[in-house]
């Protein structure tokens, strides 16, 4: 048998990235649990892996930032072994409002974390898994929303434009690393039951639209890692450049 695989899941301490890290480590893989600033939730979900009998380790590190993400995937690297798999699950939904009432700073933050450090972990990851560089291979997921169909209007257009783009750079860069071991894929949010709604500035938004789902409710974010952890696996080989919607019939 060979090495288990090791997985960098990026903002994982809380929400659809804690769910996959912990489902990755059931699943067997090492995981990387990486957080910005919430040391105490990443070790809480490092605790539960570890409880269920896997492996995985808390680094911190801002993916907006090129030199933080070669720091993190060579810790990662150091602690765990070769960086395998990797889910670009950092995201910040900015603040709802319209379009005209958009701070620039908010503007640039959510490109910065939803959009180029999806880029610069795929940048890092392909030096390290192309078969290419003399690796062999591995599997990207990325996390996106439906907000990047239905544009969000009037609540959350930069989030939605910020997916949009995480979904072309979805299809081009799993084109273009097709032939060297690399599978690229992303999941499509629906309404999820998590906290960002809450960052977003309306805590009750979840409740609000769940009716309006074809299911009737919100999604937990287990379902969603359930989804990225098949995407991540053997099981999906023919499988890339997708977009996986999971969002109860939206």
């Amino acid at each position: 048998m060979g090495n288990p695989p090791n997985i960098i899941i990026t903002g994982s301490a809380r929400g659809i990235g804690a769910a996959t890290a912990v489902e990755a480590g059931r699943a067997g893989y090492r995981v990387c649990v990486n957080y910005v600033n919430n040391r105490d939730a990443a070790e809480s979900v490092v605790a539960r892996i570890q409880s269920e009998g896997g492996e995985a380790i808390a680094v911190r590190a801002d993916v907006s930032d090129p030199a933080q993400v070669k720091l993190l995937f060579e810790e990662t690297t150091r602690n765990l072994g070769p960086v395998t798999h990797l889910v670009n699950n950092a995201g910040v939904p900015g603040r709802i409002g319209r379009v005209e009432e958009l701070h620039e700073q908010t503007l640039r933050r959510t490109f910065e974390v939803n959009v180029f450090s999806a880029f610069l972990c795929a940048q890092e990851f392909v030096k390290r898994a192309s078969t290419r560089h003399g690796a062999s291979g591995g599997t990207i997921v990325n996390v996106s929303s439906m907000a990047a169909r239905s544009g969000s209007p009037g609540e959350l257009v930069h989030y939605a434009a910020a997916k949009a783009a995480l979904e072309a750079f979805n299809y081009g860069f799993a084109a273009e690393v097709a032939t060297e071991g690399i599978r690229v894929n992303a999941v499509s949010c629906g309404l999820i039951d998590t906290d960002i709604h809450a960052e977003a500035g309306d805590a009750e938004r979840v409740r609000r639209y769940a009716t309006r789902m074809p299911m009737q409710r919100a999604g937990r974010p287990e379902e969603v890692a359930q989804a990225i952890v098949w995407l991540l696996s053997d099981k999906a080989s023919y499988v890339t450049g997708a977009v996986l919607p999971v969002a109860g019939g939206r």
